[in-house]
């Protein structure tokens, strides 16, 4: 498994699924569907445009990963997962495949995933990427619009050490005819996109440029965001369930899909747009964006666990009102921990551990690399006694953060 050991699970090239598929007589041509990649965003986004879909009378599929609790998050309709009757009924029907191609984990979820929604008849389906986008193992499908949110610095070991090869393999999902959706881009990435479009004969919209948030505010735990679209002089407020700042760069990539899938004949009105975004987590169950977990003191959860993940949830904490801020850290070690650690804050009491995997960073290296940029703390033998420490130390107007790693956050027991 890539979630526990790293990149010795990644395979490079398609050869796997499209066995696993032709094996399955090709589920994945059987329902439409949204490829969805990117560095960050890309699981807020599809969860969103899950819950749009399906509050608009769509069954609705959604693939992502990695997990939290439970491995069948990875695979839902309509916000429930999928029967652990079928998770093992699919592992008996393909043994014969794993026997003879040892797939990778994620290469059989993909597999579950699309037979699944293949054999419950979804009318369209919500498919992330895990990561990349080029040898991603998602990457067999022709969707109905390919969407990419951003780009930034993570499995650089795997992508490539530039910015430029990291959006080269996320291009990958760009296909001939098929229109893209870019949520955000950068000067030195631009023409990368440009290039794969022109390639293969498509076109691609920028939302940042269509739309703007020109103001947000918090409200009865909702982000209300304010948002300006070209060429109209009405703005809307959209209410979200998911409160991170940071979604007011996903929501513009949402509501410029949304346009596009309306201009493909997909009946999406702004009532269904506004109530799922009101509601997303509720339809979906997302979470660890922003959770806020406990009150007096506030225990927020957050999957941040990368240098741009970590500077949006950093951004976020210079907004919240708190007296002292406890951060419970823990990374895995592929993460350039020096990058991640540089971003926060001395002032903070900080309490760092690990999630038990073998792909997580140790406890006391942690801490031992942490010093050199002036955070201190303790080390912990896992995040909930981590936490118990935190509760114990803060006062009622106290901010507790746990970060730094999906893993570390499907732990917390709350």
């Amino acid at each position: 498994m890539f979630s526990h050991i790293g990149a010795a699970a990644f395979k490079k090239d398609l050869i796997n699924i499209i066995k696993i598929s032709d094996f399955l007589n090709d589920p994945h041509k059987n329902f439409k569907t949204i490829h969805i990649a990117g560095t960050n965003g890309k699981g807020s986004v599809s969860h969103m445009l899950a819950a749009i879909l399906q509050t608009a009378g769509y069954k609705t599929g959604l693939y992502t990963s990695p997990h939290l609790k439970d491995f069948r998050e990875r695979i839902k309709i309509d916000g429930e997962m999928i029967p652990e009757e079928f998770v093992t009924k699919f592992t008996e029907k393909i043994r014969p495949v794993i026997e003879e191609i040892d797939p990778s984990f994620f290469e059989m979820t993909v597999g579950m995933a699309f037979e699944y929604f293949s054999e419950r008849e979804v009318d369209i389906a919500i498919i992330e990427t895990g990561l990349g986008g080029r040898f991603d193992s998602t990457n067999i499908i022709r969707p109905e619009l390919s969407v990419i949110t951003n780009i930034g610095w993570d499995h650089m070991n795997i992508l490539g050490y530039s910015l430029e090869k990291i959006a080269f393999e996320k291009a990958g999902i760009i296909k001939e005819g098929i229109p893209v959706v870019l949520g955000e881009t950068l000067p030195e990435t631009e023409e990368i996109f440009q290039a794969a479009a022109r390639e293969n004969h498509t076109f691609f919209s920028n939302a940042s440029e269509k739309r703007q948030a020109v103001g947000w505010r918090w409200e009865k735990h909702e982000l209300i965001v304010e948002v300006a679209q070209e060429n109209r002089t009405d703005h809307q407020l959209y209410h979200l369930d998911l409160p991170g700042i940071y979604q007011t760069k996903n929501i513009l990539t949402v509501l410029e899909v949304c346009s596009h899938l309306q201009q493909g004949g997909w009946k999406l009105d702004e009532k269904n747009i506004k109530a799922g975004l009101q509601n997303t987590k509720k339809i979906t169950g997302l979470h660890g964006r922003w959770e806020i977990v406990h009150q007096n003191p506030t225990i927020v959860l957050d999957v941040a666990h990368n240098e741009d993940g970590v500077r949006m949830l950093m951004e976020q904490v210079e907004v919240s009102d708190y007296d002292h801020l406890h951060v419970i850290l823990g990374i895995v070690k592929d993460k350039e921990p020096e990058k991640i650690l540089s971003l926060f804050p001395k002032f903070a009491q900080y309490y760092f551990t690990q999630a038990h995997i073998p792909r997580a960073l140790d406890g006391e290296i942690l801490k031992e690399k942490a010093t050199h940029f002036g955070l201190d703390g303790d080390v912990y033998g896992d995040v909930n006694n981590a936490i118990r420490s935190a509760l114990s130390k803060a006062t009622k107007e106290d901010l507790i953060i746990v970060c730094g790693s999906v893993f570390l956050v499907g732990e917390v027991n709350l």
